[in-house]
């Protein structure tokens, strides 16, 4: 693939960062970018935004750390080394990180209600994960299973391996395509539902639920074993979290469907004195 965009003898800019921040950032701009259409001031809305990605980064590193904690632990340099520092981490981490940290902004920010912006956060998330997806593939990071599909994807580029781990010169299931399609058709079907919502989080739990069927069943055709197994190497990490947060949102459906659509926020204001729902 392309794990460099510009190599200097003195710089060096890496495909995987370019289109990680471009996947925080368009995901940003599509949270704004509705929320405004919403009523939302956009400068809360970006101020939320900035605390998801942070929170997301944050726990993206803490899930990879804890899922490999042996390894860290017999080698603790690891956690200041380049590859630790440029790598994305694991989604879920993620996931689970950007909530607490929303979860903390609305704390902060009690003139805002959660499950609207929710509603708002979650095509965004797939949005950016669409993009970021791809960015794994130019890095050889999150590599599938060898396959012999007419499709597969063969890594040549050292960088690949020394980044990512991939294995080079085996033909693998192209994993890291196989989430950013689906991802990016979770974000049509998610603005085709934000339209027609009866309550407050099913978009949300929408998404919650759709993206932990489709990341349980990609997992099967991952061939990176250091994202971790569990229960006797039966499921990975990720297929693990997938089933608890698909059983806790098909848990939360009901309550959020019988408290209908809930009031609009009232006005927020701005330091300028000025805003906006």
């Amino acid at each position: 693939m392309l794990p460099r965009l510009i190599s200097l003898p003195f710089y060096t800019l890496h495909t995987f960062g370019v289109l990680l921040a471009a996947a925080y950032l368009t995901a940003l701009w599509w949270l704004v970018k509705t929320g405004r259409r919403a009523g939302y001031d956009p400068d809360l809305l970006t101020s939320l935004g900035f605390w998801a990605i942070i929170g997301a980064i944050l726990g993206a590193k803490g899930l990879m750390v804890v899922r490999t904690l042996p390894d860290y632990l017999a080698h603790p340099s690891e956690l200041f080394s380049a590859s630790f520092l440029t790598s994305a981490g694991d989604f879920y981490g993620g996931f689970i990180g950007g909530v607490v940290a929303s979860v903390i902004f609305f704390w902060k920010t009690p003139s805002l209600s959660f499950w609207p912006l929710a509603d708002l956060c979650a095509p965004s998330i797939a949005l950016g994960q669409s993009i970021g997806r791809i960015g794994c593939l130019m890095a050889g990071d999150d590599y599938g299973r060898p396959a012999s599909v007419p499709w597969a994807v063969t890594f040549t580029d050292p960088d690949a391996a020394n980044i990512g781990g991939a294995p080079l010169n085996v033909p693998l299931h192209p994993v890291q395509l196989y989430e950013s399609v689906f991802c990016l058709a979770l974000f049509f079907v998610l603005i085709r539902l934000a339209r027609r919502k009866t309550f407050d989080g099913q978009i949300l739990i929408a998404y919650a639920v759709l993206y932990a069927i489709g990341r349980f069943v990609i997992e099967f055709y991952r061939g990176d074993a250091d994202r971790g197994f569990l229960l006797n190497g039966m499921v990975s990490t990720s297929q693990f979290i997938a089933v608890v947060i698909f059983v806790l949102a098909v848990i939360a459906f009901p309550s959020r469907r019988t408290k209908g659509l809930t009031p609009a926020p009232g006005p927020v204001r701005t330091s300028g004195g000025r805003g906006r729902r």
